[in-house]
């Protein structure tokens, strides 16, 4: 009885002792930690921060559509020798001046290198938008990997557990006939094997559980010490969902809807808007400019008459000493004229129209051009190069659902045969029918069944929705 009671809390302790995986933490859904890694993740950021610089590029592009303006305004002192700004003339006097002058340009034509610099600016923006699109995808993706695998070691884990409560159930009743007299003490010593193996698998398990939440914190941007729990979904599996298209079919609407093809096509489309911006610079360049300009000096001065006048001897008569010939001059002052004055009065303006006509340049323009070429050809490759990546995906995609399908069906009827092979040995082991290792034998193989059937049912999990992503529909479980 003491062997017994020793074998059952020895038993009782291990397993509690193995069970170390924090049940308390908050469980996290699917759509928690997708939404979480997307607003965590670096990758992302950077994305969105591209696309940011793209909104700026694009938003200038369009300014360099519109006219120029400038101002600028001088308040200064003169000693010396100067020239008046006023008058223009040299003086010694210490001038006091204030200078105001406004300026704009308007490009009227340059072979619309900066219409087509607008067409390219905005497609390079669609296709950055594009690019953040694939960043989310590629998080998203990821994340429904370790997500899987989390939930996959947690259901080896709970079989690995329930395996080895079966062995001690098996162990204690096999003890008590032992010590009836009805088994072999073999069996005994034999079942504790067993049971010192499953103890070692179960830890395995909760290890491969602790490492696959460690992955997943690493991948959310979170530290290892975070307390972290994951929901096991609901899944209703159905094969014949996953071969409703063709890999045709599939390939097809990938092209659609695929984020790194619409991007390639963009930048496609961009590379010859900025091939035809680019040959603008063989045209003339047409511009036209205005300014406007004033000033204030006090050493201006207006003359301001008092409203009398006097007589001014400007010459005699010839031949006549005594006749003199003499004008009427008004009296007054002089002053200063006031800035609105003298501003108003000092307005300048100017408009002028300018034509450039490039005739040689070193071959910069021919080179710039021959660089846009190439450029363009190198995006029709980078085209290319993803439709054929994406097709090959598509099809390696369609290809292992098939197969997990397949595995799938056969791990079911495999669990289904030796559940029912155990549950008979079982009964003959109680009865003495058979011996321990054809017991072990069975119990073996109905977990390495069910392991098959847990790992088949996940892999056919995830490439289904391999197969849904690219056919654009939702990733949830």
């Amino acid at each position: 009885m003491k062997r017994i009671l020793l074998v059952f809390f020895a038993a009782f302790f291990s397993v509690s002792s193995f069970a170390q995986i924090d049940t308390t933490a908050r469980k996290w859904n699917l759509r928690e930690i997708i939404d979480y890694a997307i607003a965590h993740n670096l990758t992302v950021k950077r994305s969105e921060y591209a696309v940011e610089n793209g909104e700026v590029n694009a938003l200038q592009a369009k300014a360099a559509l519109l006219p120029t303006l400038n101002a600028s305004a001088s308040y200064g002192y003169n000693w010396g020798r100067t020239i008046d700004p006023g008058s223009n003339s040299f003086t010694e006097n210490r001038v006091k001046s204030v200078n105001m002058n406004a300026s704009s340009s308007l490009l009227l034509w340059n072979g619309f290198r900066l219409f087509y610099n607008v067409k390219q600016t905005d497609t390079e923006l669609e296709a950055l938008s594009e690019d953040l699109i694939k960043s989310r995808n590629d998080v998203i993706l990821s994340v429904i990997t370790l997500y899987i695998n989390v939930v996959f070691n947690k259901e080896l884990y709970t079989v690995a557990r329930l395996q080895l409560r079966s062995t001690e159930e098996q162990l204690l009743r096999t003890r008590k006939l032992a010590d009836a007299g009805s088994v072999p003490q073999a069996n005994v010593l034999n079942l504790e094997a067993q049971f010192a193996t499953n103890e070692l698998n179960l830890i395995q398990r909760e290890n491969a559980v602790n490492l696959t939440l460690l992955q997943l914190k690493q991948a959310l941007q979170l530290p290892a010490s975070t307390p972290m729990d994951v929901e096991l979904p609901q899944i209703d599996l159905n094969a014949s969902d996953v071969v409703n298209k063709t890999p045709e079919e599939i390939y097809d609407i990938a092209t659609g809807t695929m984020p790194e093809i619409k991007a390639a096509r963009l930048r496609r489309k961009g590379a010859l808007f900025a091939l035809r911006s680019t040959q603008g610079n063989f045209y003339p360049r047409l511009s036209m400019s205005g300014s406007l300009s004033t000033v204030y000096s006090d050493q201006r001065l207006q003359f301001s008459p008092d409203g009398t006048t006097s007589e001014q001897v400007i010459g005699y008569v010839q031949g006549s000493p005594t006749s003199v010939v003499v004008i009427p001059s008004a009296n007054g002052s002089y002053f200063v004229p006031g800035y609105s004055d003298q501003f108003q009065n000092n307005l300048g303006k100017s408009l002028g129209f300018s034509l450039q006509i490039p005739i040689f340049n070193g071959l910069s323009t021919r080179s710039a051009v021959q660089r846009a070429k190439i450029s363009r050809n190198l995006a029709e490759i980078s085209l290319t190069e993803n439709e054929n990546r994406l097709r090959q995906t598509v099809e390696t995609a369609y290809n292992d659902a098939i197969s997990a399908i397949k595995t799938y069906n056969s791990a079911q009827k495999q669990v289904s045969a030796r559940d029912e092979a155990y549950r008979m040995t079982k009964i003959r082991l109680d009865n003495g029918a058979v011996n321990y290792v054809e017991y072990q034998v069975a119990e073996n193989d109905l977990y390495q069944a069910k392991s098959d059937l847990l790992r088949a049912k996940y892999d056919f999990i995830f490439r289904k929705k391999v197969l849904d992503f690219y056919q654009g529909l939702p990733l949830g479980l």
